[in-house]
């Protein structure tokens, strides 16, 4: 039987390794810029080996987002957890201009600009952000009550993220956000009549 205690221990160091990692990443990348770093400075900023750097992190760009687990769930938690009588849509709108305006406000402000001056974070922005499309259409085929997903749902999904990418590179987001959800939900509001007859 394997000691709790030890366990604990072991668990302890590992998010103290994977801290330590993106501590040293974080003010390396915002002092030189992203692709001015090797995963070998960071590694020695860090007091670990290259290896141990990707044990925690598949690939350098995913240093820059380490928080992606906790945008996951709260992304789903806006649909899921939205309060009675808020459209799916309206959760999503009021979910995007949130996150947008903590991006850019305090520490993220850094991490927004760093991303913001590097095609390769850009590219691997938005292949991390529809990696929450498969979840998002789970929550909706389940609150509809269907066995699987239906193309309908699939596309409200996935035009849904297109928006947020969109706005997110505006300098006022609203409009974007609005006039994008303003478009998407037409077509919605007849896919949800046709489930109500």
């Amino acid at each position: 039987m394997v000691d709790g205690t030890a366990v604990g221990r072991r668990e302890r160091k590992k998010a103290a390794t994977r801290a330590a990692i993106l501590d040293a990443a974080t003010a390396l990348f915002l002092e030189r810029g992203f692709d001015g770093v090797s995963v070998r400075e960071i590694a020695d900023k860090a007091d670990v080996s290259p290896k141990t750097v990707f044990t925690h992190f598949p690939q350098k760009e995913a240093l820059v987002f380490s928080d992606e687990d906790e945008r996951h769930a709260r992304l789903v938690a806006a649909v899921t957890g939205r309060a009675p009588g808020t459209t799916i849509s309206g959760a999503l709108k009021a979910h995007y201009l949130a996150e947008i305006a903590a991006m850019r406000s305090g520490p993220q402000r850094q991490i927004l600009t760093l991303m913001e001056e590097t095609p390769a974070l850009i590219d691997y922005a938005e292949k991390m952000w529809f990696r929450h499309e498969g979840a998002l259409v789970a929550a909706i085929t389940e609150e509809f009550g269907l066995a699987e997903p239906n193309d309908e749902i699939r596309f409200y999904v996935r035009f849904a993220l297109q928006i947020q990418l969109s706005a997110s590179h505006e300098a006022d987001p609203e409009p974007t956000v609005d006039a994008g959800f303003r478009l998407l939900d037409e077509g919605w509001a007849r896919y949800l009549q046709t489930r109500a007859l």
